[in-house]
């Protein structure tokens, strides 16, 4: 996959105009704790079903001791599950999906371009493509480093059936 026109120009969002931060996030959200992985939701356009939002990495992120020692990169997984988390999110909010829970469902064309390390703030902007209510929405996202593309793929995502689950000790 050739890297495709951005989703949007990061270096036009307005970070100081958060749209939700990590207790709006979490209303919408399940992941707690160390599995957090978004910081602010900035840009929301629900006509064009696109949504950005960032991360900040700070040195005390669970995997800068191991991954790797002495040159902290951020693991290519977490920087799916944080765009995972974004659209999860958007379309949580504004009941797209129809479903409690969104989850994994796959990811197509994946491509790293440039590292993330503690102290950076990867932006992530997606913009969903298609949307089969109750089944899946498709969603192409972008992250990016100093507005300088540093992952982009295509996820989709799920409904997870939360009435199958196992009830679990609450771990807050």
């Amino acid at each position: 996959m050739a890297a495709r026109e951005n989703i949007l120009d990061p270096s036009t969002l307005d970070y100081e105009n958060i749209i939700a931060d990590q207790a709006e996030i979490r209303k919408y959200n399940p992941q707690r704790f160390e599995m957090e992985q978004l910081t602010a939701i900035v840009y929301e356009d629900l006509e064009n079903h696109v949504c950005a939002g960032y991360k900040d990495l700070t040195f005390e992120e669970f995997w800068v001791r191991g991954h790797m020692p002495n040159m902290p990169l951020m693991p290519g997984v977490v920087m799916l599950e944080a765009a995972a988390q974004m659209c999860s999110y958007f379309s949580q909010k504004y009941d797209l999906l129809g479903a409690k829970m969104v989850g994994f469902g796959g990811l197509e064309d994946v491509r790293f371009r440039d590292p993330v390390i503690p102290g950076d703030r990867l932006v992530l902007a997606c913009a969903m493509t298609k949307l089969r209510r109750g089944r899946i929405v498709v969603t192409r996202f972008q992250g990016f480093v100093r507005n300088s593309l540093a992952v982009e793929g295509i996820l989709k995502g799920i409904p997870i059936p939360v009435d199958r689950l196992p009830k679990s000790a609450d771990v807050s």
